[in-house]
């Protein structure tokens, strides 16, 4: 039997916003079977748990923000695409997210913090079936037309295949990859994906900032691109690091369904809040989509039963 996973053993982190600049602490801990990824504001007088689910998310601008129903006047979580991300690429279905404000720490700008605090809380299975969302019939969303068009679509694929591009008109940007597709079934998502960070634009801080955005943002958390180059001094982690973080962002995104898909994944110039009307697309269409599990692991598609290794 494909299992379902969480982690060992708490663990936690202390960061900073990086749209918010306030300082943040998340504890994770273990979850019991089928209880899903759940963010719990143990700031508040009274504590707010916020399950991930595509109907929790309540802000798409800039970031992936989740609030109780959706309500975008209750408590939020914001900026969860990073961490959702990591559980993701590690296989993790049940966890416990304590957090002290409303947005996730950004640490590096990618999800390979979260990778590390994962792996070194040890990842465990669990006495239940994993269960998967399948991808019964595409679907589709498409945004603008000509220079404007912008699309995300969903395919039946037996295992998780991701297919993203890029389309910015930078000369810095130009100059990298920009199409990548990734397999889950490769086993390669903390060595090819998980280290490629969030990136921005010096023209476009001041405008961020004065709308209360990117207070926390600098070059230690983020690529940051002036109008011809990367100003980083260590430059580019990958030659196509801007559309891999972009393959990295939508798999957190699609992680907010409350099940890992198996489904092809194809999008250009998409962003957060295309891949939510994507996935409330999906859900909304009962013919569109089952809920599997795999009895024997060989039935699984391959790769999968390896896909997050128990610690």
């Amino acid at each position: 039997m494909l299992q379902q996973r969480t982690i060992k053993s708490l663990t936690r982190a202390v960061g900073v916003g990086v749209h918010s600049g306030q300082k943040v602490e998340l504890t994770l801990r273990p979850a019991p079977p089928d209880s899903g990824i759940v963010f719990r504001r143990t700031d508040l007088p009274v504590p707010v748990d916020i399950p991930v689910s595509a109907h929790t998310v309540c802000d798409t601008r800039m970031a992936t923000t989740i609030s109780p129903g959706g309500d975008a006047g209750a408590p939020k979580v914001q900026t969860i695409e990073h961490l959702l991300s990591a559980c993701a690429g590690l296989g993790i279905d049940n966890l416990a997210i304590d957090i002290t404000g409303e947005e996730v720490p950004v640490l590096d700008g990618s999800a390979a913090s979260f990778v590390f605090l994962l792996q070194s809380a040890g990842v465990v299975q669990q006495n239940a079936p994993k269960r998967f969302l399948r991808v019964l019939k595409a679907v589709e969303v498409r945004e603008g037309e000509g220079a404007a068009l912008k699309w995300a679509r969903l395919e039946p694929f037996h295992g998780y295949r991701l297919s993203f591009e890029i389309e910015f008109h930078h000369p810095a940007l130009d100059a990298t990859g920009q199409r990548v597709s990734f397999d889950f079934g490769s086993g390669r998502y903390k060595r090819d994906i998980a280290r490629a960070r969030t990136f921005g634009f010096t023209k476009d801080v001041e405008m961020m900032r004065a709308r209360g955005l990117a207070l926390g943002g600098s070059m230690d958390n983020a690529i940051v691109v002036d109008d011809t180059r990367v100003l980083n001094a260590g430059g580019l982690r990958y030659d196509d690091e801007f559309v891999k973080h972009k393959i990295l962002d939508a798999i957190g995104d699609m992680q907010v369904a409350g099940k890992p898909l198996l489904a092809s994944y194809t999008a250009f110039k998409g962003g957060h809040a295309l891949n939510n009307k994507l996935l409330r697309k999906l859900l909304a269409d009962a013919s569109a989509f089952e809920v599997v599990s795999f009895e024997r692991e060989a039935e699984a598609p391959s790769g999968f039963a390896d896909l997050a290794p128990a610690w």
